[in-house]
């Protein structure tokens, strides 16, 4: 039996992986960016017996943490993340709610997160890395014995985050995955925020905004 198991459920019109994690040993987990569609997110968690903990975030963006207060006060449980450069973001959740159609509640994080310190999950143990670009608060999250990340939309496969957002930072989008996400090893996998799994061996060989060969011509 692996230490974790994970399920990806995509949420809202914008499809966002929200991913359900969980510690085998003792059955307890957390959402990851519940951006919306709480009742099948319950559902999951019910289906696999998983009793969730807290509620994990990458970035403020409205298809990420909508839900994620009003998932919280539901269950009872604290919020942690993003790092607190995205209350920019959280702030105007609700106004972009009604733009998009998802309900959203603005909050304050339980815990803002920074570089260097780590969430745990039952027993599991993830790293955290700010990786601002996409948002100047996203954080990453790596569970390093499971050779996994949850990178919110920092990377995808076959591309990379928008950068045309307020507050985006092309340069340091590209300066954060080359610097904290290539050093994570190759044969990582990787969650991303939107579309299908990949690895950072992959992305490096085939991306065509930030593999090897790319960063190595700029």
């Amino acid at each position: 039996m692996p230490p974790m198991k994970a399920a990806i459920i995509p949420v809202t019109p914008l499809q966002q992986n929200c991913t359900l994690l969980w510690c085998t040993k003792t059955m307890r987990g957390a959402f990851v960016d519940p951006g919306g569609d709480l009742p099948r997110l319950r559902k999951n968690a019910e289906a696999h017996g998983v009793t969730i903990e807290k509620i994990i975030l990458t970035h403020g963006h409205i298809d990420h943490c909508g839900g994620a207060k009003i998932l919280a006060e539901e269950l009872g449980v604290p919020i942690e993340g993003p790092q607190e450069a995205d209350r920019f973001w959280i702030a105007r959740l609700e106004d972009d709610g009604r733009a998009y159609g998802i309900p959203a509640k603005t909050f304050e994080s339980d815990r803002w997160l920074e570089e260097g310190e780590q969430v745990t999950v039952g027993e599991l143990v993830f790293d955290v890395y700010h990786c601002p670009g996409h948002t100047p608060g996203h954080v990453v999250f790596h569970h390093p014995p499971s050779k996994l990340a949850l990178v919110g939309d920092v990377l995808f496969q076959g591309s990379i985050g928008r950068t045309d957002f307020p507050m985006s930072d092309h340069d340091a989008l590209i300066d954060a995955i080359a610097t904290k996400l290539w050093p994570l090893g190759d044969e990582t996998a990787f969650i991303p925020g939107h579309g299908p799994m990949s690895s950072f061996g992959h992305e490096r060989a085939t991306n065509p905004f930030v593999g090897d060969l790319v960063l190595a011509r700029a």
